[in-house]
């Protein structure tokens, strides 16, 4: 992704004030930056939230395999700086979340949600960030909370379907970029709403367009729907 939005600003109107990999010093590139843009490990966060900070700029957080506490400190955060954290950066996959709560709110309970993912053999983490971004979708469409109705890794005897259920199902292999597909399973009728990510560069310019939108904001917590006023 580092490499992706490099590659995009080298072509745009705005300069890149540098990088930091493993290893390096997140709060020396905050210095010199307007904005930084987060997409590294869990492990990272809190350097670079703290980096953030310390250079009172603001942060677009793209890294995923976030648990509860990451989000804490990213709540914390905001209270200092604005912060945009988002599973996704795509602009299709914005609006996708945004079709997906809308479709969950106006079909009955009698329809089945199942979230479909594949992504590349090197990714590390499942369901993936934009898996569970639509998953909230889906489940704040439906007034519930995610955690009390995730079904994940179905095998063996496992009964049947519980009411109300959100499934996930994880593919990897290949070089995937990114296949998302919410499926609405409903009496004797099927919906099925779909994203296919054929580059990074796609994630690289959204990034690019969160953090142009993000410089200036007041501070609080932000999501790729504020910035396409969804």
């Amino acid at each position: 992704m580092g490499q992706a939005i490099a590659a995009l600003l080298a072509d745009g109107e705005h300069r890149l004030s540098g990088g930091c990999d493993q290893g390096g010093d997140p709060a020396m590139l905050a210095d010199r930056s307007d904005v930084l843009v987060d997409f590294s490990s869990p492990g990272a966060l809190d350097a670079n939230l703290h980096a953030a900070i310390g250079a009172g700029i603001p942060i677009v957080i793209g890294t995923t395999g976030l648990a509860e506490r990451h989000h804490e400190i990213i709540d914390n955060a905001a209270r200092a700086v604005p912060v945009l954290q988002t599973g996704n950066t795509s602009l299709g996959v914005t609006l996708l979340a945004h079709l997906v709560r809308e479709t969950a709110a106006r079909l009955g309970p009698e329809w089945d949600i199942e979230v479909l993912e594949m992504h590349h053999r090197m990714k590390v983490d499942a369901p993936s960030g934009t898996a569970l971004l639509l998953g909230e979708a889906a489940a704040a469409g439906r007034g519930i909370a995610l955690g009390e109705h995730s079904e994940r890794g179905r095998d063996g005897d496992t009964g049947r379907r519980p009411d109300g259920a959100i499934g996930f199902a994880s593919l990897r292999g290949g070089t995937v970029a990114g296949e998302h597909s919410v499926i609405f399973a409903g009496p004797e009728e099927r919906l099925t709403l779909a994203h296919s990510a054929e580059n990074r560069t796609i994630f690289a310019r959204g990034a690019v367009r969160a953090a142009e939108w993000l410089i200036g904001r007041p501070v609080g917590r932000y999501t790729m729907q504020d910035v396409l006023g969804l």
